[in-house]
């Protein structure tokens, strides 16, 4: 599972990649077609809300995976051996249960709603529903790695405290 999880990761830090670099070149576009050529571009605002949403939840996702997010681990700092197992399998099955009701079965009802409406973007003329598939893209991820952070941690025998990296009790 290891192995695929770095492949997955990979390839959606390729993906994040391609889509900042996509958003740095759009801004650059409606900057210079807005203060240098005075005639602003149509579609780059809606373009570059797009991708920031894109970037958000698939970076989310990302960040997830990296255990990259904000934490308060004052509490779980210390607890070693079966209680600090038992922590991290309730954390992470607490987040798959989000990731999976919250993200990927509402965003798949959002989804599905939009294609039905046929709603439509202003400037670009994209489908919405597409724009909004990345939710149970994004939860679809989070739940595989909350799986893999659950198998992880019951394989672990000892979790080490020099693993910590960053403590406000440090």
């Amino acid at each position: 599972m290891r192995k695929i999880t770095t492949i997955i990761s990979k390839i959606l830090g390729i993906i994040l990649t391609t889509l900042m670099a996509l958003m740095v070149l759009d801004v650059t576009w409606q900057v210079l077609t807005r203060f240098i050529l005075k005639n602003p571009s149509s579609f780059t605002e809606e373009l570059a809300g797009f991708l920031l949403i894109w970037i958000g939840l698939l970076g989310a996702s990302y960040a997830y995976y990296t255990r990259a997010h904000l934490g308060i681990d004052v509490l779980t700092y210390k607890l070693t051996g079966f209680k600090k197992k038992l922590v991290e399998v309730s954390i992470n099955l607490i987040v798959l249960t989000f990731a999976l009701f919250v993200m990927v079965l509402g965003g798949l009802r959002l989804v599905n709603i939009t294609f039905t409406l046929k709603q439509l973007s202003p400037a670009l003329g994209i489908e919405m529903g597409y724009i909004y598939l990345v939710i149970p893209m994004a939860g679809v991820l989070i739940i595989y790695y909350a799986v893999h952070f659950i198998i992880e941690a019951i394989r672990v025998e000892s979790i080490e405290k020099d693993e910590h990296k960053v403590s406000a009790v440090d």
